[in-house]
This record gives structure tokens, C-alpha cells and sequence, in this order.
């Protein structure tokens, strides 16, 4: 017998619904990741819950779950070049749009983690501040779009140890803007984030 999720499973459950969220938007490096997921209606998941209120190991035991029960999923990536160039809110909503691109059923509303986003076509949706904690569609969109973030920057910290993403995964934390300052960015910075914590006055020094 299934737990029963204390999350809302749909907002309009007269339609095809996806959920969409991000991981990733406040790291110093790496891309932003995205995940779209329709769930069925018969969906449930004790354990599903905002991403950040789980630990690693329930994240990676939920993920081939959500895979194989959801109705459909996918996940976008935008690079940190492209965020650099377009800035991370735009780079936030064109992961989930890059995610939707992919999805193999097509949603008729779209529910959105955040208060920002952009139209998807013509598809109606709505935005909800800590959606993740709200529907299950969402959550189960942070869960993928989290841990395949992770997979990522564990790949790469072998190839750039110095940060030492396998334990920040490219969060702002201080011994990784140590690294930085000590061997400077690596070519998966962000460099139109403060990488480290003098840089605003060495770019922009008092008169």
C-alpha cells in the first residue's frame, strides 16, 4: 500500500498538467538544470518533498521512481557561457522551457516553482512560491532536475578538484571562493557572478 503524499498532486486536474523547477541558480559555477514531469493521476509518494527538504540518498532513491511512474519527463540544461550572456533568471526559465521542449506528451498547463516565468507557447500556466513543497509534480521536477545538477558537477570536480564540487556542487561556499582566488575560475565559472568576495571592489574600485 502507498503512502499518501502530503503534497497536492494537480492545480487543474481536468487537464494534462506538468510541473517545472530548477537546481542550480545560485551556484559560482556550472550550468542551471531544469525538469518538466506529468505525473498520473494515480500518482503517490510518501516521501516525495521540495528537494531541499530531502536528503541525498532519498533524492536518488525518488528519482528512478518518478522515472518510471511518471507519465512523462525531461530535463534542460543551460550552460553558465549562456547564462553569462543572458543573465540567470532568463537562463532559469529557458532550462525549464529546453526541459518542456522534450517532454514526449504535451502539457495543457503548466504549474511553475517561483514567481517568474515566461509563456511556453500557448500553454496556460501558473507560477507558485514554494511550489515544491506544494505539488507533486514540482517536487518531483526539483528531485530530477537536482540530482542530475549533481551527477554533473561530481563529474566535473574530478577534472577540477581545487573547488571541491563534490561536497558544494558549485554553491558560493567559502572554501570554494577560496579555490577560486588561490588557482582562479575554472572554464565552468560564472563569470557574471561575484566569484569572489573582493572581486566587486577590484572591478569597480572607490574613487
Amino acid at each position: 500500500m502507498k503512502e499518501h503524499s502530503p503534497l497536492k498532486l494537480f492545480m487543474q486536474p481536468d487537464v494534462v498538467e506538468a510541473g517545472c523547477d530548477e537546481a542550480g541558480r545560485g551556484c559560482l559555477a556550472g550550468p542551471v538544470y531544469a525538469a518538466a514531469v506529468i505525473l498520473p493521476p494515480d500518482f503517490s509518494n510518501g516521501l516525495l518533498n521540495d528537494s531541499k527538504q530531502l536528503t541525498e540518498k532519498q533524492r536518488y532513491l525518488l528519482r528512478p521512481i518518478i522515472e518510471k511512474e511518471a507519465v512523462a519527463w525531461a530535463v534542460g540544461v543551460v550552460t553558465a557561457e549562456e547564462i553569462d550572456k543572458i543573465n540567470i533568471l532568463n537562463a532559469s526559465i529557458l532550462a525549464m522551457h529546453r526541459a518542456l521542449d522534450q517532454l514526449k506528451v504535451r502539457p495543457g498547463h503548466i504549474i511553475v516553482d517561483g514567481n517568474r516565468f515566461k509563456p511556453y507557447g500557448k500553454v496556460p500556466y501558473h507560477t507558485v512560491v514554494k511550489g515544491d513543497a506544494t505539488y507533486m509534480s514540482i517536487a518531483a521536477a526539483s528531485v530530477l532536475a537536482k540530482t542530475y545538477r549533481d551527477d554533473y558537477m561530481d563529474e566535473q570536480d574530478a577534472a577540477f578538484p581545487a573547488y571541491q564540487w563534490k561536497k558544494n556542487k558549485g554553491y558560493p561556499t567559502k572554501a570554494h571562493r577560496a579555490a577560486i582566488e588561490q588557482v582562479g575560475p575554472s572554464p565552468i565559472h560564472r563569470m557574471s557572478f561575484n566569484l569572489v568576495d573582493r572581486q566587486l571592489k577590484l572591478e569597480f574600485p572607490e574613487e
